[in-house]
């Protein structure tokens, strides 16, 4: 609201106010005069009119509704709002903030949250053996309240958080085996990631699988933790302007030729050597999926030579891909779950994963690249995959997200 309007109301508020208030005093001041029997003369069809003084309670009760709107308009800011924060603060984020709606609810939202730490530290750490997260989790609250709060923050700081972050790693994973754990952390999938990844992990079009082993990021804990604590925005480039249609569909053959889903189609064998001078050119695929096909960590590009895709790994939608390019976003979800909930989150979807079985992708990435287990659409690929045509059945762990939520 701008000042011209608060500022209005405020005044149309004052105004009524002491209107309200002088006729009051006005009636009470007033003495008609009276005749012999104590009546104002004033009769109609044998009915007289008597002066009266108003219930002493009616009073109390009007003027003490006066007085507290007078205590309200000081201790909140009903007064000029913007001008005037008034006299009641709440606590936020640690500092004393002056009271809005707003503040209040955050205020609220901490309480609530700090009997759900406090239960995490005392049960499900302790349970899981990971007390030890305790220590690390305090100084990445303190680095974020630096984060949010700091006019000139380190300029490393980023870094330490991250650094915290991927010191929790080790911790989630003894999480991925307590039963509590999981069972917290399965409520926390299907409220906020079975919108996208469904509701048994396995994803759909454009948003991938999360129980078998193939990651855009990696699949180690930390690698979960930080997409998770991060977010990702994925990107794969249009390629229909640089090389053209005969070049769309010659990498795109050459592609179908070293992925898993070669068996079904005749391939044009020209194509598929005029794709792989395209796609080894220095500028082109081979900068971000490498020359082997196998993808990087580094870039969030996918394995090409496996059998799972995003997007499908059809030929008409891989020449779709290589034509008009993918994007996607994975949201970040620090601010709105908070560090613990995260932690139970990825051990959740740690779990979930066929993290037993090595993965082919990412060959010549350093692992230590965040996961895209949760990017819930990382399509940073030249074919856009990372999502099996045919849904795989879940990993050796046996664990399915609808039945441990169930």
């Amino acid at each position: 609201m701008t000042f011209f309007w608060s500022s209005w109301i405020t005044l149309i508020s004052f105004a009524c106010w002491a209107f309200i208030l002088g006729i009051l005093i006005m009636v009470l001041k007033y003495k008609p005069d009276l005749e012999d029997d104590g009546t104002t003369g004033h009769a109609y069809d044998g009915i007289k009119e008597y002066d009266k003084p108003l219930p002493k309670w009616w009073l109390v009760i009007f003027f003490g509704s006066i007085i507290w709107g007078v205590a309200y308009w000081v201790f909140f800011p009903a007064m000029f709002p913007g001008k005037w924060d008034g006299l009641a603060t709440v606590e936020v984020d640690g500092e004393t903030v002056p009271w809005t709606s707003k503040n209040e609810l955050f205020s609220d939202l901490e309480s609530n949250n700090q009997v759900f730490t406090d239960n995490f530290e005392k049960n499900i750490l302790a349970q899981a053996d990971a007390s030890g997260a305790t220590s690390t989790l305090s100084e990445l609250a303190k680095l974020q309240s630096v984060k949010r709060h700091g006019d000139n923050p380190p300029a490393d700081l980023q870094a330490q958080i991250d650094g915290k972050v991927a010191e929790l790693g080790p911790y989630v994973e003894k999480l991925s085996e307590n039963p509590n754990a999981l069972k917290v952390g399965s409520r926390l999938f299907l409220q906020n990631c079975s919108v996208c990844h469904g509701s048994n992990a396995k994803g759909a079009v454009g948003f991938p699988n999360l129980t078998d082993n193939d990651w855009l990021y990696g699949g180690a804990p930390e690698n979960i933790l930080t997409t998770l604590h991060n977010g990702r925005v994925g990107g794969m480039a249009a390629w229909r302007d640089q090389i053209g249609e005969d070049g769309i569909r010659a990498v795109a053959e050459y592609v179908l030729s070293i992925s898993g889903n070669q068996e079904g189609y005749d391939l044009d064998q020209t194509q598929v050597a005029q794709g792989k001078v395209i796609f080894n050119e220095p500028t082109n695929c081979v900068l971000c999926h490498g020359k082997d096909a196998k993808g990087m960590y580094s870039t969030g590009a996918p394995n090409l030579t496996d059998n799972i895709w995003l997007y499908g790994g059809e030929r008409e939608t891989i020449r779709e891909t290589l034509r008009y390019g993918r994007a996607g976003v994975m949201p970040e979800w620090q601010t709105k779950l908070g560090n613990e909930r995260i932690m139970l989150l990825a051990a959740y979807v740690y779990s979930l994963s066929d993290h037993k079985t090595p993965s082919a992708s990412g060959s010549t990435a350093a692992t230590a690249q965040p996961v895209s287990v949760t990017a819930v659409s990382q399509p940073v690929s030249v074919t856009g995959r990372s999502e099996p045509v045919t849904q795989p059945a879940a990993a050796s762990n046996g664990s399915q997200p609808a039945t441990t939520a169930n």
